[in-house]
């Protein structure tokens, strides 16, 4: 897995659109948001790159809600704080890994303003 990497200068993209497929298409193991129908390899390329870009922002942006929540159950504010070894163990990482995430999550809710606004993480518009 990699390692998260803020990005508080870098303005947050707003990808495409990912479109969900009806439940027949998801059945088909070679049908994947239709661009197999795509006969352009002009249109194949800019749909399959929108698509790639959409899905690495998504990747980024789950993280960073991993993270996040690793840090507030690590929060040692909380009567039912976690380990980092039980998060690790919860999450599927090591305890090095774990204890990383939970320290990029406590950056990201100190946030760029220093109060957990500013993030990018709570802003679903």
């Amino acid at each position: 897995m990699a390692e998260p990497t803020p990005r508080r200068n870098e303005p947050r993209l707003r990808p495409a659109p990912l479109l969900f497929e009806p439940a027949e298409a998801a059945g088909d193991p070679e049908h994947f948001f239709d661009l197999e129908s795509i006969d352009d390899p002009r249109a194949l390329l800019a749909r399959a790159t929108e698509l790639t870009l959409a899905f690495r922002a998504a990747a980024d942006r789950a993280l960073e809600f991993q993270a996040i929540a690793a840090a507030q159950l690590a929060d040692p504010r909380r009567f039912d704080r976690l380990t980092t070894a039980d998060i690790a163990e919860r999450a599927e990482w090591t305890e090095d890994y774990a204890k990383k995430m939970v320290e990029f999550g406590r950056d990201l809710l100190r946030g760029a303003d220093g109060n957990g606004h500013g993030h990018g993480v709570g802003d679903h518009a």
